[in-house]
């Protein structure tokens, strides 16, 4: 890891600034990696990939093993680092830890049944099988809003089959990313098979045309997403690709107000609203619109905004200014096209990155806080006629991440299900990540996916394997 003090007459060029959110103090600054420091990487990564290639399975459990106990003993500490750099509050930051530790426990403990032989009937003798079988060193463009979490839930399938990782991430985290590396090769893992990238888009660009990087996976803007699959397209390279979310959180009329309330709170405002797969368009049918959108402001108005490391704040600072001003220009514009202010809309004064959790009323198609992806603690309601007119208006996005469905009939809920236009629905309940269930979305979300057996296998070659009989 290389680092260097910024002064004010420094300029950040070829430099990745940490700041923290909620005092804009000056954290660390990282110097970029120039070329010969790049081309070693790339070579490390490729040589450590042959030898993690060739270890047993065993062996990648064992060092499995080792990662989760080491991420659960250094878990104050890396909480300590997500909550310095991106503002989330430390209980979430310390909940984001051990996420990621049980996640690497279920890969340990279901991957090596996943990524085995299948074996296939033929209708004749013939012995054939699939294995899963690594593919090289796949480079992982990385988010900041779960600066772990992220990255294990795409390093942890991508190593287990066999594979090197090269993480990119969002240059405002590189502590978290650090950490991570020291925490992978402290478990074991060869030296050089988990690495960090910290170089500017045109470097990242020859690191996917690069013939020893075999594929790459993103989680990011819809502008990134085209960018990097526009390269690695025309490289012939796989990609996977995450690109956020505008979630519905429609609730009918039959629905348990009390408990939607307090799971929409939840689902739109933790992390201070920046989370892909997460509500953001409150789609509520008429009859229960006003119930539902009056205790909803009354439990917002109970938040506590401030110093994500009080325990009694439940939202912290939004990661960068620049994200700031972005979401209150989307508020500005949708006020502007027609919508109603019912809570919040500002920026809050002071130092740091706060901004008041927000509920628009009479937001409808056409609108910014509609058609775009809110990032930030903003709540956008929309009134639907009927159910219909609910699905209508859940499927009017350029998104296709999650859903949310709330209502007292599960039956209808699992038929409508199949009729909304997303990778995952989340029936009397928010959205959710589990090791367990697959992640992706479709439309501009996507596509792809993560975790799960679908995770584990997703950046593998399946090869079939067809032995005939030999008389």
């Amino acid at each position: 890891m290389s680092s260097q003090t910024l002064t004010s007459n420094t300029p950040v060029l070829n430099v990745a600034v940490s700041r923290d959110p909620a005092t804009d103090q000056l954290l660390e600054t990282y110097a970029f990696q120039k070329p010969d420091e790049v081309e070693s990487l790339l070579s490390e990564n490729n040589a450590a990939f042959r030898l993690w290639r060739a270890t047993p399975m065993s062996g990648r459990v064992e060092a499995y093993r080792r990662l989760s106990a080491i991420l659960r003993e250094r878990s104050e500490s890396l909480a300590a680092i997500i909550t310095a750099e991106m503002g989330k509050t430390l209980a979430a930051a310390r909940a984001e830890v051990e996420k990621c530790a049980t996640t690497i426990d279920w890969i340990a403990s279901n991957g090596p049944a996943i990524l085995a032989d299948e074996p296939v009937a033929t209708e004749n003798d013939d012995q054939v099988h699939v294995s899963y079988l690594p593919i090289g060193s796949i480079l992982a463009v990385m988010p900041w809003n779960f600066p772990l979490w992220q990255v294990i839930r795409a390093s942890g399938p991508i190593m287990l089959s066999g594979n090197g990782f090269i993480l990119k991430h969002a240059p405002n985290v590189m502590g978290s990313a650090y950490a991570l590396q020291d925490a992978y090769e402290s478990a074991g893992f060869p030296e050089g098979l988990f690495v960090n990238l910290l170089a500017d888009n045109e470097t990242v660009a020859t690191v996917i045309e690069d013939d020893r990087v075999a594929a790459v996976t993103l989680t990011g803007s819809m502008r990134a997403g085209s960018a990097v699959s526009a390269i690695a397209g025309k490289a012939l390279k796989k990609t996977l690709l995450e690109l956020g979310g505008s979630d519905a959180f429609i609730v009918l009329a039959d629905a348990n107000i009390d408990l939607a309330v307090k799971a929409g709170v939840e689902a739109r405002f933790q992390n201070a609203g920046q989370v892909c797969l997460a509500a953001k368009r409150f789609i509520l049918e008429k009859p229960i619109a006003e119930e539902f959108t009056q205790k909803f402001i009354a439990a917002v108005k109970n938040l506590k905004v401030g110093d994500p490391l009080d325990p009694q704040n439940s939202v912290g600072p939004m990661a960068r200014k620049d994200l700031r001003d972005e979401l209150h220009n989307q508020v500005e514009r949708t006020l502007a096209a027609g919508a109603t202010l019912l809570l919040g809309g500002k920026k809050v004064e002071g130092r740091g990155n706060f901004y008041e959790p927000t509920i628009l009323g009479e937001v409808s198609p056409g609108m910014a806080a509609f058609d775009e992806e809110t990032f930030g603690p903003v709540a956008a309601i929309t009134l639907a006629d009927n159910i219909e007119h609910a699905i209508e208006l859940a499927n009017t996005s350029d998104y296709g991440l999650g859903g949310n469905l709330w209502t007292a009939d599960i039956s209808r809920a699992q038929r409508i299900a199949r009729r909304l236009e997303t990778g995952g629905v989340f029936i009397n309940g928010f959205s959710a990540t589990n090791a367990r269930i697959p992640v992706g979305g479709v439309k501009k979300s996507g596509y792809g996916r993560e975790l799960s057996h679908f995770g584990l296998r997703e950046f593998t070659n399946a090869q079939a394997v067809w032995a005939k009989k030999v008389d």
